[in-house]
């Protein structure tokens, strides 16, 4: 029985660790892309459904920014640099 706790205890250290590892992708409003762009590379590039894609599109242009992917950086570095040379804004953060 103690052992199977201290296993549960190892286990969720072991989640938390690499929930610290997981990172935010914001898109960031601009006044350049249009809202078909946008929503054309967030299911390309984020493989987001067409009504996740519209969601993201309006709460960024509504708020300023939205939460669009949250992985680990190689990924979202990867993502980030395809966005950005499409000519989106966009930042990682924790």
């Amino acid at each position: 029985m103690n052992g199977s706790t201290k296993y549960q205890e190892d286990t969720l250290s072991q989640s938390e660790v690499l929930e610290s590892d997981i990172l935010v992708l914001w898109l960031i409003n601009d006044d350049y892309n249009t809202f078909d762009f946008v929503i054309e590379v967030l299911m390309e590039l984020c493989h987001h459904t067409y009504e996740q894609a519209c969601q993201c599109a309006m709460i960024t242009h509504t708020t300023g920014k939205c939460d669009i992917y949250r992985s680990y950086y190689e990924e979202l570095k990867a993502i980030a640099d395809k966005m950005l040379n499409l000519g989106l804004t966009v930042e990682i953060t924790h």
